[in-house]
């Protein structure tokens, strides 16, 4: 019997029910571990949790991830900029440089800032007040009916409705599904998403997925897709992802009837509930993630 990959779904934050804790990502959670082999074997061993230390002391997990029996590590950076610690960078950096696969997501203005101090993959992140955007034009509100966040906060929808998305050619493989057209077409949609982009200088990585602002028309992209490649050190470098807002894989932007924290005000849409296809999209997303990520995994076991 072949051993499942082991994914760690992870946090930055201390158990909070009334905030965007691990309980939040439940869908995604069970989605994964659903999904087994043509010989009915499970293929993902999914662990799901927050931070067990407070901020500024170092978790337990994500201070030794190197030397973890897991294969890939999906950070959910709900923060408001100190959710990782120098320690917890240094684990997460050499997790990835002995092949770990990584997904990074964050989301508006500020939010999830500390994975700015992640190398390589936490460049390709956009803050407000740490490593805005290259373009000066892009310094400024997209969504104006939410006073209370500021740039970057692009505006592809309602939580709950879906959003139309831009595969940028050529395909990638993680915007691929054989049910419908060939491609994923949307992904959830959220009112104030976070930016991403190329860093400067990286040569494996590209913009795979692009929106478009409902409110501005302005395209920003979704995804960032860093392939392995060996680094100076002559570590083979897993595979990374990008994404920017952690709202594509939230309970609430999948099912709205799951409920949000309470200091969300925007009114929800019914989109993903009418649309069967765009459920099925980002559940595809998710399965080629999964995939794309291991493929590079240097396993320990």
């Amino acid at each position: 019997m072949t051993k499942p990959i082991q994914i760690l779904l992870q946090t930055t934050i201390p158990t909070d029910e009334d905030d965007w804790y691990i309980g939040r990502f439940s869908l995604l959670r069970d989605y994964l571990a659903s999904l087994k082999s043509e010989t009915g074997e499970p293929l993902y061993q999914v662990t799901a949790r927050d931070r067990q230390s407070a901020a500024g002391e170092n978790d337990p997990v994500l201070s030794s991830l190197e030397d973890s029996d897991f294969d890939q590590l999906w950070l959910f950076a709900v923060d408001i900029g100190d959710g990782i610690t120098p320690k917890e960078c240094e684990s997460i950096s050499a997790f990835r440089q002995r092949g770990g696969g990584l997904l990074v997501t964050r989301d508006h203005q500020d939010l999830g800032s500390c994975v700015c101090n992640l190398g390589g993959v936490g460049s390709a992140h956009y803050f407000h007040s740490q490593n805005p955007e290259p373009d000066p034009s892009r310094h400024c509100p997209d969504n104006i009916d939410n006073k209370s966040i500021s740039w970057p906060n692009y505006d592809s929808g309602l939580n709950g409705d879906y959003q139309k998305i831009i595969p940028q050619e050529p395909l990638h493989d993680l915007l691929k599904n054989l049910s419908f057209s060939g491609e994923i077409e949307f992904f959830p949609a959220h009112p104030h998403e976070g930016a991403v982009g190329v860093p400067a200088n990286e040569k494996n990585a590209r913009v795979i997925a692009v929106g478009t602002s409902l409110v501005s028309g302005r395209n920003f992209n979704l995804v960032v897709a860093f392939d392995s490649v060996e680094d100076e050190e002559g570590n083979i470098l897993g595979r990374a992802i990008a994404q920017s807002s952690f709202h594509h894989f939230a309970d609430y932007n999948w099912d709205t009837d799951l409920g949000s924290p309470s200091f969300v005000s925007e009114p929800p849409g019914e989109g993903m509930k009418q649309n069967q296809q765009a459920l099925e999209d980002i559940q595809a997303y998710v399965r080629n993630a999964a995939l794309w990520l291991t493929s590079n995994t240097v396993r320990l076991r």
